[in-house]
């Protein structure tokens, strides 16, 4: 299975926290490293710059930076839904649409309620920046929690590390249900009047290594285990992803082939490549193999028409293009027997007579060149050239038409007559 490098996104800097705003991206990052998405094999905290290769990333956003309002979904094309849902939510937003980002859940339907997740546009914008610019590309961002069934219980400490973990005061718990999200301290008595007493029967009640045994006292229950590293790791099978709208990654194909193409490369496919790289490497032997025998039937070949052509003909001692010096020698005994060859002027002429358009008066201006004759073609029609070359063509001659001229010539054997 893909590797899976899950990252804890600091608390977005508030009024009250001595930070401004805009304050720069944070050195490091916590993160959760799993080689199989299940379990956790390497945590702590690094710059983006040295944080552990994955072949996926995970964002998760903490609960105090994602809102939860719930709405009937507008009816509305994709490239209009986020407008559309900004009207919708306007009155309830405490930011100007243009800053908040909003996300849909998977299962999301046109004309019936649904959670939307809210968080900060532009601070969220900024932390992906700077991961993206140490090569660090997130592929997901989900919520630490979101409206669940069955409940859930989380009780962990403050960020502020003064405070005694084991005390009420530093204790913040997080409930999840189906009717939302809210993290309260445990501290006072609001948390005691807006979780349910007891808690339901199926609700998944966890805490930290430091926060179990204060935890087990102020709910009076047991509650199981879970450090940080596991929650993020916990909270990358949330079925959500805020990565959408404005915030959908760019070049994602490109992402695509580079991530299957990295899972090519990994142990699982170890095999394939190995028998990809045999099935390569049969096939260029046995296309060199087939080179070679059809070198060696070529040579073969052209030995015997040496071997015809110097038996035929003793006296040709340098063979230089077999077929050109056997023709030379063949016309040479033609001409000394004083027969005429197939390209001497004579076949020629007979050909043109024997095709000759009737009504055609004699043409002047003959040229004869070995192999070849040519006649003007001024005053000739198209339709008498066709005719002429038709005729020509039963009986093994070809007709030319180039610079203003007609070149009769006698067609290569076995080829098609022009």
């Amino acid at each position: 299975m893909p590797s899976l490098l899950v990252l804890q996104m600091p608390p977005r800097p508030r009024l009250g926290s001595g930070e401004p705003p805009g304050a720069a991206p944070p050195a490091e990052f916590a993160y959760a490293w799993s080689p199989d998405g299940r379990q956790v094999q390497r945590q702590g905290r690094a710059a983006p710059a040295l944080l552990p290769r994955a072949d996926a990333v995970v964002a998760v956003l903490s609960e105090v930076d994602v809102g939860w309002q719930r709405c009937t979904l507008p009816k509305a094309p994709p490239a209009r839904l986020r407008a559309a849902l900004s009207g919708v939510l306007e009155e309830a937003l405490l930011e100007e649409p243009e800053q908040v980002h909003l996300a849909l859940p998977a299962e999301a339907r046109a004309g019936e309620p649904s959670w939307i997740a809210v968080a900060h546009r532009g601070w969220l914008r900024a932390e992906l920046a700077a991961l993206e610019q140490a090569q660090v590309f997130v592929d997901r961002i989900v919520p630490a929690a979101w409206p669940a069934d069955p409940p859930r219980l989380h009780i962990g400490s403050r960020a502020d590390p003064t405070q005694d973990a084991t005390t009420p005061a530093a204790l913040v718990a997080t409930w999840s249900q189906p009717d939302g999200v809210v993290q309260l301290p445990l501290q006072g008595s609001l948390a005691r009047a807006l979780l349910p007493q007891p808690l339901p029967v199926q609700t998944l009640a966890t805490a930290t290594p430091a926060t179990a045994a204060a935890a087990e006292a102020w709910l009076g229950a047991p509650v199981a285990l879970a450090t940080e590293a596991e929650r993020l790791l916990q909270a990358a099978q949330s079925p959500w992803d805020l990565r959408q709208f404005d915030l959908v990654r760019r070049h994602r194909g490109t992402r695509a082939l580079r991530d299957a193409w990295r899972g090519f490369l990994g142990p699982a496919w170890r095999p394939a490549r190995y028998g990809l790289a045999a099935l390569v490497l049969v096939q260029l032997a046995g296309l060199n193999l087939q080179a070679w025998q059809l070198r060696r039937q070529v040579e073969r070949k052209q030995a015997d028409m040496v071997a015809l052509l110097q038996t035929t003909f003793p006296q040709v001692r340098a063979v230089l293009d077999a077929p050109l010096q056997m023709e030379r020698e063949v016309q040479a005994l033609r001409g000394q027997a004083g027969r005429a060859g197939e390209s001497d002027l004579e076949p020629l002429m007979r050909a043109a007579a024997a095709a000759w358009p009737p009504g055609r008066p004699p043409v002047d201006g003959l040229r004869f060149e070995p192999g070849r004759l040519s006649l003007p073609a001024s005053g000739w029609t198209q339709q008498e050239i066709d005719r002429f070359r038709q005729t020509l063509r039963t009986g093994g001659y070809g007709l030319e038409q180039s610079d203003g001229r007609l070149h009769i010539r006698r067609s290569p054997a076995g080829g098609s007559p022009s």
